[in-house]
């Protein structure tokens, strides 16, 4: 799906950046997009406001005064699946790995397209929704199971030997799309689209998200059972650990 087919797609955005510049040219695109948006220039007043009214989707500075980006996104992914799109300064290629992991579902790096970030809001809050709205559509007992990990994809929960897994969205979405896919190999940019919803992106993304899988799901994710690493293709879930 290419990114212009999320127009439409709208919601309430928290956009947290402390320059005013930034700030001002994000707002008028995300409203021009039909966004309702919200400013604010600091993670505590960031975590203030999302307290006070959940967002449909933050828009997240890395580079803040005070709490910084990663820590906001840390303490949101403890109460919160909403989705969030990172902004992150050219070369800040370990804080942008950091966020990722730590649950972020996008990002966009500075200096930026304020249409094409308007247009990864809207991808994010779609894919969001479109989770939602499978996870309704399925039964609990959906048979989602390989040894001691069952996954109820109703209730969007996931557990290991009894064990209640604290999954991030994507981890999620990832997790139900290989059990419901054994055995076949998929490449990077595949689970990119197929997961994601996304025509073209960093696959890094990828990388990073079933590293982060695997420390959940595997005994040792140095050596994985679950899910293996398909050289020269991608990942495939194999299972029977």
């Amino acid at each position: 799906m290419a990114v212009d087919d999320q127009a439409g797609v709208t919601g309430r955005v928290l956009v947290v950046d402390d320059d005013v510049t930034v700030r001002d040219v994000v707002r008028r695109y995300l409203e021009l997009a039909g966004h309702e948006v919200e400013l604010v220039g600091d993670g505590e007043s960031a975590l203030r406001r999302f307290a006070e009214r959940e967002p449909d989707v933050v828009v997240l500075d890395l580079m803040l005064p005070g709490v910084d980006g990663l820590e906001v996104c840390r303490r949101l992914r403890v109460r919160s699946a909403v989705p969030v799109v990172m902004l992150t300064a050219l070369g800040e290629e370990e804080d942008r790995i950091a966020g990722l992991q730590l649950g972020a579902d996008d990002y966009v790096t500075k200096p930026f397209s304020p249409r094409e970030l308007a247009l990864r809001v809207s991808s994010v809050l779609r894919r969001s929704r479109v989770a939602a709205s499978r996870s309704a559509s399925v039964p609990e007992d959906d048979g989602l199971r390989d040894g001691g990990l069952r996954v109820d994809v109703g209730a969007r929960s996931a557990w290991l030997d009894g064990r209640e897994l604290s999954l991030t969205t994507r981890e999620f979405d990832l997790l139900v799309f290989f059990l419901t896919h054994r055995g076949t190999a998929f490449g990077r940019a595949e689970l990119l689209s197929r997961v994601w919803g996304w025509e073209f992106g960093d696959q890094s993304t990828v990388t990073v998200h079933v590293r982060r899988l695997r420390e959940k799901v595997e005994v040792d994710s140095a050596r994985p059972v679950r899910i293996a690493t398909v050289w020269g293709v991608g990942y495939r879930y194999d299972g029977g650990a």
